[in-house]
């Protein structure tokens, strides 16, 4: 039977139930890294008239129904001003992204010692410029996204603590060779 691992005094979870977390965390970072990396492509080939076209029609109704909806005129605004500079950037900034989160994905799926490293500096990098524009914009939902990637880079650290311990487990047990 697994040792339990203590969160509080009334929630115990297991290393198997911390490791399905894990996985679970990475296999949503591998995910969202392979739609970050297709809209970064798809981005790239796209100009900027035909996706102001895109967000008028999809918001065309809502802001029919409700002229005064947040979402809605703020999708309209950024669009609107969007120029060829900010949508290579953004284009960029997916596709790098969204390309590294599926390796580190793929390294930390695969338990290769490497990767949980890389993902912890890489995640951790990301969270930092993810925090700094909360603090410039405010958004709720990079809030959450960020509060998400907090529990997967805790995650992932705990999972590198558990399986470093185990190598060095089946390391001292393995018999030395002359």
């Amino acid at each position: 039977m697994a040792a339990p691992v203590l969160l509080s005094k009334e929630m115990k979870l297991t290393h198997q139930q911390l490791h399905l977390l894990f996985k679970i965390g990475v296999w949503s970072k591998g995910i969202d890294g392979a739609l970050e990396a297709i809209a970064g492509f798809a981005l790239l080939f796209t100009s900027p008239a035909s996706l102001r076209h895109l967000i008028d029609w999809l918001t065309q109704g809502e802001l029919q129904e409700d002229p005064t909806d947040f979402i809605g005129n703020h999708l309209v605004d950024f669009f609107h001003q969007l120029s060829f500079s900010t949508k290579h950037f953004v284009s960029a900034y997916l596709l790098v992204y969204g390309i590294t989160k599926i390796g580190l994905a793929a390294g930390l799926l695969r338990g290769k010692l490497w990767a949980y490293p890389l993902a912890l500096g890489v995640l951790g990098l990301f969270l930092c410029y993810q925090v700094y524009r909360f603090s410039h914009n405010h958004s709720m939902g990079l809030g959450f996204v960020s509060v998400l990637d907090l529990i997967v880079i805790v995650l992932i650290w705990r999972d590198y603590q558990y399986i470093k311990a185990k190598r060095l487990e089946n390391d001292q047990s393995q018999p030395i060779k002359k």
